[in-house]
């Protein structure tokens, strides 16, 4: 379990900077997509699709804010052009992930874990919790691309990770898409309602899963 952590938290370091980098250069903050996005609507669906899809993606390499873009994407797009294109950006972040972590990833696993065992103990503790863990990755900014990375560096099976992915991020987008398509300029409350509920409600499940795994390792026989 703690090589687990370890990289989870090298991972997320990595990714967190890249945050830092894009909020000290002043790109992708909340005001440039908001804009990006109005700006691609007052031209076409079609630009304002691929701009989302875009951003979303984005979102595996520059840690950026995926549940306001979705929400946008369904208050532009209405609910299904939205959804669709919140969920196809979503997707392929998660896809393209693990598969770059897939056929890379094992190099950069033997810098940072240098024995065998570690490694061996990674995969089994990724086994063990990662399907939940990927099912939970919206909780907390930064885990929904550590966890596709993970799952693609401890050659999981594709389909059970898409399976997982797919379980956490249709509901996600559709309920983000939702709340976007009833919201309005002058009644925003669907929208922030939807964002908090989905933070909350993510949040009490990661910490339910971290608590379960501490008491697990810690008393490995009531496991």
């Amino acid at each position: 379990m703690k090589s687990l952590i370890k990289v989870i938290l090298v991972m997320a370091v990595i990714f967190a900077a890249t945050f830092l980098l894009a909020k000290v250069f002043g790109i992708l903050s909340v005001e440039h997509i908001q804009r990006w996005l109005e700006e691609a609507h007052q031209t076409s669906n079609t630009l304002l699709i691929v701009v989302v899809v875009t951003l979303l993606f984005a979102d595996l390499f520059v840690a950026i804010p995926t549940l306001t873009i979705c929400i946008l994407a369904g208050y532009l797009l209405g609910f299904g052009l939205g959804a669709i294109a919140a969920l196809m950006g979503v997707t392929l972040a998660g896809v393209c992930g693990y598969w770059i972590s897939r056929f890379y990833g094992d190099t950069f696993l033997r810098k940072l874990l240098k024995q065998e065992q570690q490694r061996q103990q990674l995969s089994a503790s990724f086994q063990q919790h990662g399907f939940v863990m990927i099912l939970l990755c919206r909780a907390v900014p930064i885990l929904p691309e550590v966890s596709a990375c993970l799952a693609g560096m401890t050659l999981m099976p594709f389909l059970r990770f898409l399976l997982a992915w797919a379980m956490v991020s249709v509901p996600y987008v559709l309920i983000a898409a939702y709340s976007g398509s009833i919201s309005s300029v002058s009644d925003p409350k669907p929208a922030i309602i939807t964002a908090v509920g989905l933070t909350t409600a993510f949040a009490i499940g990661w910490a339910v899963f971290k608590r379960k795994i501490h008491r697990n390792s810690v008393c490995p026989s009531k496991s």
